[in-house]
């Protein structure tokens, strides 16, 4: 049994708490939050067993694996820690602002002979493979439009005056950060780096990116990538070829997927699935990665990979607009 805990006590904790209770060899140790009385309400929540108050404590028990869903701003210094002290560690996307301090903590997780990876449910759904094998199907594809577009719970306090979490940019987060790398994961892995990016953001009055767009230019096609948080999307991400369209209704969530070939008769190539499970894949492929290295490290590897890919991407699409 693997002992884990998690820091963070929003939504997509609990999310993953969820999540890893499908996974029978998951066991849901404690709570890290900043103020004791918030960790115990969350902790009682969730049927976590202890409550930490300071990262030193969370290093210093014996948990094994850590889910840190903190602040952005949070993620590097905090998994250093972990890592360091020799726990395994799923950090929320982004993992890292940049590729520089990605790479570092991939080093320092291989030297101390733990798991780091991140959690992007794209990496980690079997539907995965299967928009890869339905892209095939649709012959020549030349231009492809990917979106995500979802109205924040929070942009009303910020239109009030207010400065949530989500806008603050001393934080590391905004449109991009939170949505646009959903976009960023499948376009890298259907179609590899662009070789050129030419990104455009529009930049709230706190500072933070509400929503912003991308071309992602190759040599025999062109990629459009668009996000935001300040506004919601009706329609779903498409790419298209000479022999047919793939359709994604939710690209975070890789589900809805259609095949359509150029008569417009559609066949369903993935219906939307439970939050739950998505969460759970990422919960089941961390005890694979910790009790099953042999058998997983190519996976792992591809994941890192991937990783370094998307964030170097994501560095070239952070532009302050004229």
């Amino acid at each position: 049994m693997i002992k884990y805990s998690v820091i963070g006590t929003s939504w997509i904790t609990k999310s993953f708490i969820d999540g890893a209770s499908l996974v029978n060899e998951l066991s849901l140790d404690g709570v890290f939050s900043r103020t004791r009385e918030r960790g115990e309400e969350f902790a009682n929540e969730v049927g976590a067993k202890r409550v930490f108050t300071s990262l030193e404590e969370l290093i210093s028990s014996d948990t094994q694996l850590v889910y840190v869903a903190s602040p952005n701003s949070c993620h590097y210094e905090q998994c250093k820690a972990l890592l360091t002290a020799k726990k395994h560690v799923i950090c929320e996307k982004p993992i890292t602002v940049t590729a520089q301090e990605f790479n570092e903590l991939c080093q320092l997780s291989e030297e101390n002979g733990v798991v780091y990876f991140e959690a992007i449910m794209y990496m980690h759904n079997p539907a995965r493979n299967l928009l890869k094998e339905a892209v095939k199907k649709i012959g020549t594809v030349r231009s492809a439009s990917i979106d995500f577009s979802q109205l924040s719970s929070k942009y009303p306090a910020l239109k009030r005056g207010e400065l949530p979490n989500i806008f603050n940019p001393e934080m590391k987060t905004g449109a991009l950060n939170d949505l646009g790398i959903y976009c960023v994961y499948p376009v890298i892995d259907l179609f590899g780096l662009p070789e050129k990016i030419i990104p455009a953001q529009h930049f709230l009055s706190s500072g933070a990116d509400g929503c912003g767009s991308a071309v992602f230019k190759y040599n025999d096609k062109m990629v459009t990538i668009t996000y935001s948080k300040v506004g919601q999307s009706r329609s779903p991400s498409q790419i298209m070829g000479d022999e047919g369209t793939v359709t994604i209704g939710s690209i975070s969530q890789t589900d809805e997927i259609y095949l359509f070939n150029n008569k417009g008769e559609k066949t369903l190539i993935k219906a939307d699935e439970d939050k739950k499970i998505l969460m759970g894949n990422e919960a089941r492929n961390a005890v694979e990665f910790i009790l099953y290295p042999e058998k997983t490290k190519e996976f792992l590897k591809e994941c890192h990979e991937m990783n370094e890919k998307v964030l170097l991407c994501m560095e070239r699409m952070r532009v302050k607009n004229d």
